[in-house]
């Protein structure tokens, strides 16, 4: 059964972080076009990632003697909330810091920690995600790549499709079946770190409507994995991978994904006095921010408690993407209403962009059909 999502508050002294990323991000961003600063956390840019490296802002939540900060969850909503309102570009560092480096460190052996997470810390080592297959969709059950036992190492076969940067990565964590056959669906999977410089290793880049190339097809052929590639126990892929998706579906890059475009349109409301339909659109993208924000900071609030809600991070992903995608339409409606009244073009450029990237927000992470069963079962429906 679903927890109860409780009010919850971020403690002084990480809300104090806020002002000192805010004078930087002011610094470090500016002149960013709305429509670049829309594409955010699929913004790809290695100097940015360093220079928040150079802070100690990456590795926020790690031990100290990772190269980490050994701050807590909120100090990470805080810091993620402001480069993502701000339109960063953080995506070469975002799923090593967000996900990869806390699978490492909970389920890594310490050689695998002293060797990946300082480079996460320093920027140096950039992670994709290896899930999805072609054919499987959001169904990772039915997953078919394989790494079999080979001479003390895995030889790995197989393809993953719509992963993110994998072409500018330096490493892939992958959900592979280890034994078994498909049809044993849960069990038989693991989780390994695939070097993607090694020999087999293939990356295809996938353009998008909107001409940029963030996904790619990853194929695997006789791939030479060493031992130490596996993470955690042989078998407990699903496990692990399920407590990785509570990190990549609960924070607030669920629900500023449009945030470029809604300053862009308010800005534009203020230089013409807005109408009531207007002001009502506003209050009702805003409404549900605040409400959907609040369940985002409950969610890091279990984060920070050692939990680990599954069903209640799939729940805001589901209603936050939802709201994402909800955004660029009734800004273009309210727009649409008043065809006489000249629009500036940065504003057309951003909603142009949005409108063709929003039907993307409610497939990654786990489709909407995934994530309610996922809801349904943590409700007892299911």
């Amino acid at each position: 059964m679903i927890d109860t999502l409780e009010l919850t508050a971020i403690p002084p002294e990480d809300e104090a972080l806020r002002a000192e990323v805010r004078a930087f991000l002011a610094d470090a961003l500016d002149g960013l076009e709305p429509d670049e600063r829309a594409r955010s956390w699929m913004g790809f840019d290695a100097g940015f990632s360093r220079q928040l490296a150079e802070r100690g802002w990456l590795g926020l939540t790690l031990p100290r003697e990772y190269g980490g900060a050994a701050r807590g969850h909120f100090a990470r909503f805080v810091l993620s909330e402001e480069l993502l309102g701000a339109g960063a570009p953080v995506s070469a560092h975002w799923i090593a810091d967000r996900q990869s480096a806390p699978l490492i460190l909970k389920y890594g052996t310490p050689a695998q920690r002293d060797f990946y997470l300082p480079r996460i810390c320093a920027a140096q080592a950039f992670f994709c995600i290896g899930m999805s297959e072609p054919g499987s969709g959001s169904d990772l059950a039915s997953i078919r790549t394989r790494a079999e036992p080979d001479g003390g190492g895995w030889r790995l076969n197989g393809s993953k499709i719509w992963t993110t940067n994998a072409h500018r990565s330096h490493y892939m964590i992958a959900l592979v079946r280890t034994s078994g056959t498909v049809d044993d669906r849960h069990q038989g999977l693991s989780q390994v770190i695939v070097d993607l410089s090694l020999p087999g290793v293939s990356v295809r880049p996938i353009e998008d409507l909107a001409g940029d190339a963030h996904f790619s097809e990853v194929f695997f052929d006789n791939v030479a994995l060493p031992a130490d590639a596996l993470i955690g126990e042989e078998g407990a892929g699903w496990a692990q991978v399920n407590a990785e998706l509570a990190f990549e579906r609960s924070g607030p890059e669920r629900l500023y994904s449009s945030i470029a475009l809604l300053e862009c349109w308010l800005a534009h409301c203020r230089e013409r006095d807005a109408d009531a339909a207007s002001r009502a659109t506003l209050g009702a993208i805003l409404s549900q921010m605040a409400v959907l924000r609040a369940m985002s900071l409950a969610v890091a609030g279990k984060l920070a408690a050692g939990l680990s809600p599954a069903t209640e991070a799939s729940l805001v992903k589901d209603l936050g993407t939802e709201l994402e995608q909800a955004i660029p339409r009734l800004i273009g409606d309210t727009l649409g209403r008043h065809p006489d009244r000249p629009v500036p073009l940065p504003l057309l450029r951003t909603l142009a962009y949005l409108e063709q990237v929003a039907p993307t927000f409610s497939l990654r992470g786990g489709t909407r059909e995934i994530l309610r069963g996922i809801i349904a079962r943590g409700l007892g429906l299911r």
